[in-house]
């Protein structure tokens, strides 16, 4: 189920500033061209590896298979000028926990590997059929969730999360369950928020831009710098699920304001 939009608010008040239209230029064309032929080019070669590397012990394996996102922000930063800059490291906490994080992009699902390792993403169990990725994606230990079978998609999400956190591997959500255009709006889902408080684990709000560089849904990627702010920790005890949710909204949404208010 598609999460719920957030009820138009007239005034304005509280909402993300919509970024203005970007210009398609031969440049940006060009080198967007470029980064798709080099993003499908890599996708083939480390599928395989990724798949031999089932035979490696589990943080050997993540490190071997995330060198793939690594090269593809290196060769996007080369073809498109997208770069990215990193507020808020020193919030990151010493152990393992959930990451609530703004989901604007593919970018990303590729960058937050940099500051959160070894981490596995809850996701829908669809993207694992997708050729090449979704094999590769198999081989990281994913909370894949079929959404379909409703009380017990949660109990799973619940019960793989405790676990991968327990190994040792940070747990990131997407709480607005799909990617959502600069100055839109979709409510949070309390998933994260609910494994947080089940552990008595902290949760990390992460906010950026990154749909600004690489829109939703866009072959286009436009230079620029996007801007990331690792929150400070939302200590979950003696709080619900919901007020831990809606702290983190909150964070997140207060934080973009200021981020593209730089701009």
């Amino acid at each position: 189920m598609r999460p719920a939009v957030e009820p138009e608010d007239s005034s304005g008040a509280g909402r993300p500033r919509r970024r203005a239209e970007r210009t398609v230029t031969a440049g940006v064309v060009v080198g967007s061209s470029l980064f798709a032929l080099g993003l499908a080019c890599s996708t083939i070669v480390f599928t395989p590896v990724a798949l031999v590397s089932m035979l490696l012990p589990y943080r050997a394996r993540w490190h071997l298979v995330t060198q793939w996102s690594r090269f593809n922000l290196f060769w996007l930063s080369v073809t498109c000028g997208v770069r990215s800059v990193v507020e808020g490291i020193e919030n990151v906490p010493a152990e393992p926990t959930v990451i609530l994080a703004k989901h604007e992009s593919a970018w990303e699902t590729l960058a937050l590997q940099r500051y959160f390792a070894p981490q596995v993403w809850v996701l829908k169990r669809e993207l694992l059929r997708i050729p090449f990725f979704g094999w590769g994606l198999a081989t990281m230990r994913p909370i894949a969730i079929d959404r379909s079978a409703g009380l017990g998609a949660f109990e799973q999400m619940l019960e793989q999360g405790a676990e991968r956190l327990a190994s040792g591997c940070w747990v990131v959500v997407f709480p607005e369950g799909t990617r959502v255009p600069p100055g839109e709006r979709r409510r949070f889902k309390q998933g994260g928020a609910r494994l947080a408080v089940h552990t008595g684990l902290p949760v990390v709000p992460v906010a950026h831009n990154a749909g600004d560089c690489w829109p939703r849904n866009s072959f286009c990627k436009y230079p620029g710098t996007i801007r990331v702010v690792i929150g400070e920790p939302i200590e979950t005890a003696g709080r619900t699920a919901q007020e831990v949710n809606r702290l983190a909204e909150q964070r997140i949404h207060d934080t973009l304001e200021r981020i593209r208010e730089r701009d």
